[in-house]
């Protein structure tokens, strides 16, 4: 089961559900195959990675594998916006918002998390 007290754990794996479900609206109803494929590919990257960083080796490894999901949450977003500035996606839709709520609250975690990593480290 997700451990729901990591909120990063938790989130990463709620935006990767609201992904995968994202991918097959764009595949069955729009037809759109590349771009909803590379938000696939890094939308679900992101929680794998934060799993990755619960079990790390090293303070040094935990900061790696934050940083690459951090990277990874910079890139959904990057998808998200072009699909919705494409009109693949809707941006009044809730689901849409919530998508990119989810996406922003990520980065923020993620980011600070490497900050706070990196600053402890020294």
């Amino acid at each position: 089961m997700l451990d729901d007290k990591n909120l990063i754990v938790a989130t990463s794996y709620s935006f990767a559900l609201q992904v995968i479900e994202l991918y097959k609206f764009l595949c069955s109803e729009k037809k759109e195959y590349i771009l909803s494929k590379q938000l696939l590919r890094s939308g679900s990257s992101i929680g794998a990675n934060v799993n990755e960083a619960q079990a790390a080796i090293s303070k040094k490894d935990f900061i790696a594998k934050m940083s690459i999901a951090s990277k990874e949450a910079r890139e959904s977003k990057y998808w998200l916006m072009l699909l919705r500035d494409s009109c693949y996606i809707d941006p009044n839709k809730q689901k849409v918002q919530s998508l990119f709520r989810e996406i922003e609250g990520i980065i923020k975690i993620t980011t600070s998390i490497v900050k706070s990593g990196q600053k402890n480290a020294k």
